[in-house]
């Protein structure tokens, strides 16, 4: 952490958490076997002490030089344990107002109350309330712990989208889109390879790849490229920019190296047989009938992310066909610039949350915490005539696993 200051604050409140919570958790195993309590009350402070600590050293640890990219999985545990324990502490917070209050109003009414029989009201809301927090506080950091196993774990998700100015030869036609590898977060090269597996038995006519190849360098493609140049489709594999590409999230020696660099990852797109899209659109034959692929560079209604990309640019020359695909990697582009700008673009294909990896979707309910930065995030989202599909990720970032956001592999049916 870069930031000394922010370092001390995060390790206060740590620290502050960890002793609310201990009294918490006295007071639950109060009933336990002497040995056992002491069993529990020890361990809870040798995982606590654990976690402050490497946290206090992290500016002297070198953690880049780690193998395998396994600073990820410890900064996710200590957070993983940070955010249980900010759970939990909701619950004993609001049980100590409740009994404040309850403490006021006994005080102040005593007078006119009459004393309750012991063990009248049988087992304390106490007890319930802090058992309830320590059990959604474990259960929340024992996900975080299952997701590690779930970063791998692809999701074929299929739709069939009609469109009334679809071309007739185009209808039928299998689309698969992929988007935000991340290869500078893979370290299992056969899992990766399954999925790939997975998306050649698809047989697609059209593969796009909705842009974020890399986390930051071009070279965290090395060992993956021969993977991704497998895929193959009878119409062609068309690829565009995300934010990660531009490599804008690491140091460089030079603005010349950072130039480089997105060069080098041109070219990686090129050796593969991607057809990368930048500002320009193509147009796909079939049987004598036309539309058009447009592709841009990373363009975002987020503050905090690049407009490099130039719609109108790659736009022009396009009015003449009858129906329009539109790679653009954030989905905040669709309502932002897409919708009200160029309503004749029949279909969007983004990604760029990841669903946040974190969230819940069962049959006809989906939640993440992203939902409240992006409007879009995951899945299919419809305006009058135009469609946008916001892809979840093929790969991860940042956190090492997955929690109900899985990742994904989408087959598109024009129709």
């Amino acid at each position: 952490m870069r930031n000394p200051s922010l370092l001390w604050i995060l390790l206060a409140v740590m620290l502050i958490l960890d002793i609310y919570i201990f009294q918490a958790l006295k007071f639950v195993s109060h009933s336990a076997g002497p040995r056992t309590r002491m069993v529990i009350l020890i361990s809870y402070w040798a995982v606590s002490a654990l976690a402050i600590v490497t946290m206090a050293l992290t500016p002297y640890m070198h953690v880049s030089h780690w193998p395998n990219h396994a600073a990820n999985y410890v900064y996710a545990i200590i957070l993983g344990l940070f955010f249980a324990k900010l759970l939990a502490t909701v619950f004993f917070l609001a049980d100590d107002l409740r009994r404040g209050l309850q403490w006021i109003v006994v005080k102040l009414f005593s007078a006119s109350r009459r004393p309750a029989a012991p063990g009248a009201e049988g087992i304390s809301r106490s007890v319930f309330v802090s058992w309830l927090g320590l059990a959604l506080g474990g259960g929340l950091f024992s996900s975080l712990l299952y997701g590690f196993t779930n970063k791998y774990n692809y999701r074929i998700h299929r739709h069939r989208l009609s469109f009334d100015r679809l071309p007739p030869a185009f209808r039928g036609m299998k689309i698969v889109q992929i988007s935000d590898i991340h290869s500078g977060s893979f370290t299992d090269k056969d899992a990766v390879r399954r999925g790939v597996d997975m998306i050649i038995q698809e047989k697609a006519d059209l593969i796009l790849f909705t842009g974020d190849l890399v986390n930051d360098k071009a070279t965290e493609m090395l060992g993956y490229k021969e993977v991704f140049a497998r895929l193959t489709a009878p119409m062609g594999i068309f690829s565009t920019l995300g934010n990660h590409d531009y490599g804008d999230y690491t140091e460089w020696e030079s603005e010349a190296a950072k130039a480089a660099n997105l060069d080098h990852l041109k070219t990686i797109h090129a050796d593969m047989g991607w057809r990368l899209l930048m500002n320009e659109h193509v147009v796909l034959e079939k049987q004598g009938q036309e539309i058009a692929l447009i592709g841009i560079e990373n363009w975002s209604a987020k503050a905090r992310f690049p407009k490099k990309g130039k719609m109108k640019e790659a736009y022009a020359g396009t009015e003449k066909y009858p129906f329009k695909v539109l790679m653009s990697h954030d989905p905040s582009h669709w309502d932002a610039e897409v919708r009200p700008r160029f309503s004749d673009v029949d279909l969007t294909l983004s990604g760029h949350t990841h669903g946040m990896q974190f969230g819940v979707e069962i049959a006809g309910f989906h939640w993440s915490p992203v939902q409240y930065i992006y409007k879009q995030w995951a899945g299919l989202y419809e305006k009058g005539s135009q469609k946008l599909y916001v892809n979840r990720g093929y790969g991860f970032l940042g956190y090492p696993g997955r929690i109900g956001i899985l990742p994904e592999i989408t087959i598109i049916e024009l129709a």
